[in-house]
């Protein structure tokens, strides 16, 4: 007789299945929980700069070209203008004081002095002329009232001797009277030709006083031409290059005309070019540093130039200390220029990367190196070198500084 067989339940393909279903749920729950769900992208590490967070001292400079510049650059401009009949010196010749560079001719300045002191040499001849008239004058009236005092006494003594006679009636009132009125007339007509001598004496002081404060003011004036006659030599004011001359002979100068420039060689300069973000740090006494044939030369800024011209403004720098050997005018060479004091701090290595990020974020290397992770940071001041880290950082750790340009949005980037 035939027995029933009973089915197990826990047969092994149930177990396989159950089994199966529970592993596939497992990974689709850890999936869902642990997995990360990040965006992702597969970079090759040797295309990227990889840089090491690190503490150090951040200093505060920047570096920007400078240009070697005489200390002391003396401008030569024309003072009168006229036509170049000389030229004694090329651009590039040494001088001395007082040498000779042009010539110019200036035939009207010329015309001009020769009859101003015609006119001078005139007026020297009035005021002798007037003061010889005026001694003349002063003999001749003394002449005069001399006549008149030997007329009043000759008057007066016959006018005492009538008045005397016309007392005892041997000379009549009438020839008394006209002895008086005789006497009385040249004693007036005296006084007369006193006020009158006194007027033209005073008369002719002043104009002498006139003709030589004239005389002075046309000396003065004609001296005055005969420096421009001089200027018309153009010579050196200091000893020096002669750096340029824009003249040749028989061209026409103006007044005021700028033609050439020597260079005092007992020292330098440093002129240098700043970008207008730096204007309200930059100033007079500021540090820099000249670094030359592997010697380094403190310099410091002695004037800082207002205006702006593309975004940028000028400064001058003198050396501290001793000048380079060996530096020539127009050579350029970087200045590390400082702007404040040095500090402990977080240092980044500057990269391509602050463009992409406006140093917000950056990629930073797990501890595998297998890949990098996106993360916000804080970033402080920049130098050349290095960006002072504020938060977001920790020393030792690797961060990703070169262009993100290619990476988009990717939160990871595995390697």
């Amino acid at each position: 007789m035939d027995r029933k067989i009973e089915k197990k339940y826990w047969s092994k393909k149930r177990i396989s299945f159950i089994s199966g279903g529970a592993v596939v749920a497992l990974l689709l729950l850890y999936n869902l929980i642990f997995a990360d769900h990040r965006s992702k992208l597969n970079v090759e590490k040797d295309k990227i700069t990889v840089s090491t967070v690190s503490k150090g001292t951040f200093d505060q400079y920047i570096a920007v070209t400078a240009v070697v510049l005489p200390l002391k650059t003396i401008r030569l401009d024309a003072i009168v203008g006229g036509y170049v009949s000389q030229k004694y010196l090329e651009g590039g010749s040494m001088v001395k004081k007082g040498d000779s560079i042009l010539r110019l001719d200036n035939q009207n300045l010329m015309m001009d002095f020769v009859n101003h002191e015609t006119e001078i040499y005139r007026l020297i001849n009035e005021l002798q002329n007037t003061r010889q008239s005026l001694k003349q004058n002063r003999y001749t009236m003394q002449q005069t009232v001399a006549d008149l005092d030997y007329q009043i006494e000759q008057a007066k003594d016959l006018y005492d001797r009538t008045r005397q006679l016309v007392d005892e009636k041997i000379v009549s009132r009438q020839e008394f009277n006209k002895n008086k009125i005789d006497y009385e007339r040249l004693v007036k007509k005296r006084q007369i030709e006193i006020e009158s001598q006194r007027f033209q004496e005073e008369n002719a002081l002043i104009q002498i006083n006139r003709l030589e404060s004239t005389i002075a003011r046309t000396q003065r004036n004609l001296q005055m031409m005969k420096d421009n006659l001089s200027n018309l030599v153009l010579k050196a004011p200091i000893d020096g290059q002669l750096s340029s001359v824009d003249a040749e002979v028989g061209g026409s100068i103006t007044a005021g005309q700028n033609i050439g420039q020597i260079d005092d060689l007992d020292g330098f300069k440093m002129r240098a070019e700043v970008d207008e973000h730096y204007v309200s740090r930059v100033f007079p006494g500021l540090k820099a540093t000249f670094d030359f044939n592997n010697k380094s030369y403190p310099l410091s800024i002695i004037k800082v130039y207002p205006e702006i011209k593309n975004g940028r403004f000028n400064v001058d720098m003198k050396f501290e200390k001793e000048t380079p050997e060996g530096i020539r005018r127009g050579q350029s060479s970087p200045i590390r220029l400082e702007l404040g004091k040095s500090s402990s701090a977080i240092l980044l290595p500057v990269g391509g990367f602050f463009s992409d990020t406006g140093g917000n974020w950056v990629y930073v290397l797990d501890k595998g190196g297998k890949r990098a992770v996106k993360r916000n940071i804080s970033l402080g001041q920049k130098n050349p070198q290095y960006f002072e880290v504020l938060e977001g950082l920790q020393e030792g750790e690797q961060v990703i500084t070169s262009s993100y340009e290619n990476f988009g949005d990717k939160e990871v980037l595995v390697f």
